[in-house]
């Protein structure tokens, strides 16, 4: 069933897309969660490892700006995956004061084993679009998102 339209259609037409993309969102950030999850990492923790070991070896801080969260939530984040040997912390040769984190062999191993299989999942789930489809919602959500103003 439609709402009733009554804001005008400029606004009706944001407030639309604006619903569908929060439902679609939703939807599949669930079903990833899912995915990952059945690797026994919280969302988080794949996103790290995601990051290392596409990216090679971060700060604490590159990672906070590549996860979009704050460097509180990923300190806990990086001592859990330390914890289970799958990262460490490692002075930096150009200045000791800092670190940089960076996969161990173990968080190596895991994450080529998992993320393939991650990857297959996201395919799947998008698989309704075509591939062409995909690059141009990719494109749409690359140009709201970078236009928007951002916030701390």
């Amino acid at each position: 069933m439609k709402s009733t339209k009554r804001y005008g259609k400029k606004i009706d037409t944001a407030l639309g897309m604006w619903v569908k993309l929060a439902r679609a969102h939703s939807t599949f950030a669930k079903l990833t969660d899912e995915n990952i999850r059945s690797f026994g990492l919280t969302t988080p923790q794949f996103g790290v490892l995601e990051c290392l070991g596409h990216l090679g070896s971060l700060t604490l801080g590159e990672l906070c700006r590549k996860q979009l969260v704050s460097g509180g939530n990923m300190t806990v984040v990086v001592d859990n995956l330390s914890k289970e040997g799958l990262v460490e912390r490692v002075p930096r040769k150009e200045d000791r004061r800092s670190t940089v984190v960076r996969l161990t062999t173990k968080g190596k191993k895991l994450f080529e084993e998992i993320f393939t299989k991650h990857a297959q999942c996201v395919s799947t789930l998008t698989g309704v679009l075509t591939e062409k489809e995909q690059e141009s919602l990719a494109f749409l959500l690359k140009k709201l998102g970078t236009s928007l103003p951002k916030r701390n």
